[in-house]
């Protein structure tokens, strides 16, 4: 039986389905910055308040909109908005239709996988409070995707 996500597009996908295309990384909830001339994006190691920076997980996910106001509900409407998600993005790579990786929970079966695989934020980042200002925490490796992660497959679009 094919996966879902071969089966139907973003839009046509389930909220329990939707929901568990994220990997649990992390990286969309690091800080970014976003130049005022050039409009250059840069990603930083620093956590937003709510990420446990040991285990990559929001601790307040249901009510992270109260605590955060300006967290993003992303829709598959957003995606073709959005340019600040990693290249490890399961929502980046099916809208830009490539397939879920080896270590996407989702193929692998195991949360561990995006550990694995160099993909999660666990253990590398600072907590706002810890940080001081944004621009001493400026760092590439959020909007790359790792070597260990392997290549991304092109799958074709579901109708």
């Amino acid at each position: 039986m094919e996966p879902f996500w071969h089966n139907k597009s973003l839009e046509a996908m389930t909220r329990d389905e939707w929901e568990s295309l994220c990997d649990g990384c992390g990286r969309c909830c690091l800080h970014k910055l976003r130049e005022d001339r050039t409009e250059k994006l840069h990603f930083t190691n620093v956590a937003c308040r709510l990420l446990d920076v040991t285990t990559a997980r929001c601790s307040n996910y249901a009510q992270r909109r109260r605590f955060v106001p300006d967290c993003i509900q992303l829709t598959p409407q957003m995606l073709n908005e959005i340019d600040w998600l990693p290249p490890s993005c399961a929502y980046r790579l099916l809208q830009e239709g490539r397939d879920l990786p080896w270590w996407h929970p989702l193929v692998s079966g195991r949360a561990e996988s995006v550990i694995e695989a160099g993909i999660s934020v666990a253990g590398r980042v600072v907590t706002e409070r810890d940080s001081g200002a944004l621009e001493d925490h400026v760092v590439p490796w959020p909007g790359k995707l790792p070597r260990s992660a392997g290549p991304l497959t092109k799958r074709k679009k579901p109708k």
